[in-house]
């Protein structure tokens, strides 16, 4: 699976950006581009994009067994890519109000419009009540947010980068983010979530900080860094406000 976000949509750490990328080299090559080269890898991959912000791109033929099933599925203009599978799947169906024959690509964007309509609780709380090996990527048209997440158990692998336009591309296809993003990209955090408004966060410790971790190539190059819980920080809490506050205050 593959996601492209540009004009800060997503707004990646800047210790994701390596100063030793040569961004020029990839700018004057279109095959690097990460949707071309997804597409490329993958003929029966497709595509779908939203203006000139997002791409996604999903390969439906890629469908080897869990813990790396990939799924699609879209719903009241919310698109959602998965990648594995939940064991209590059926229990959160229920516990959602969604039928049996639900997958999980269903069942993450239902949680979501319940979070961002209604949540009494915040999204940390829900995803730490899925049980299983996971990734996914998931895009809300109409207000332009951006959730991804990866499980806690490192058997799901997602990573993301920074390209030569400066768009952030997420992708659990390393040679399609190493061709766009040359040395700035870094395996995805296990355990954590993206969302637009709030950043990058642990959902297995939410008031807690991440911190960047420096990584260097077998090269001896500098790359994008890693990020790590801080376990002797603590983040501000901040008062809600309303229901959108869901999605602001990640860890109150």
């Amino acid at each position: 699976m593959l996601g492209v976000f540009k004009n800060g949509l997503v707004s990646a750490p800047k210790e994701l950006n390596s100063p030793s990328s040569s961004f020029h080299q990839h700018e004057e090559d279109q095959d690097q581009h990460p949707l071309k080269h997804f597409l490329k890898s993958y003929t029966n991959a497709f595509s779908i994009s939203f203006g000139n912000d997002v791409s996604l791109a999903f390969d439906p033929s890629s469908q080897v067994p869990l813990p790396q099933q990939r799924l699609f599925c879209s719903m009241d203009d919310i698109y959602c890519i998965f990648l594995g599978g939940l064991n209590n799947l059926c229990t959160l169906n229920k516990q959602y109000g969604l039928t049996k024959v639900a997958n999980e690509p269903m069942f993450v964007i239902q949680a979501y419009k319940t979070l961002r309509d209604r949540g009494p609780y915040p999204a940390h709380s829900v995803l730490k009540e899925l049980d299983g090996s996971f990734g996914f990527i998931l895009y809300d048209v109409k207000s332009k947010t951006v959730f991804v997440s990866l499980g806690a158990n490192g058997e799901v692998k997602l990573f993301w980068g920074i390209a030569a336009d400066g768009s952030v591309v997420i992708s659990d296809n390393l040679v399609a983010i190493k061709s766009s993003c040359s040395k700035s990209f870094a395996p995805f955090p296990t355990g954590c979530m993206y969302h637009t408004e709030g950043g990058l966060i642990s959902f297995e410790h939410p008031k807690k900080k991440m911190k960047a971790i420096s990584r260097v190539d077998s090269e001896g190059v500098m790359c994008g860094a890693t990020f790590k819980v801080d376990m002797y920080s603590k983040t501000q809490t901040m008062p809600r406000v309303g229901s959108e506050a869901n999605w602001v205050t990640w860890g109150v």
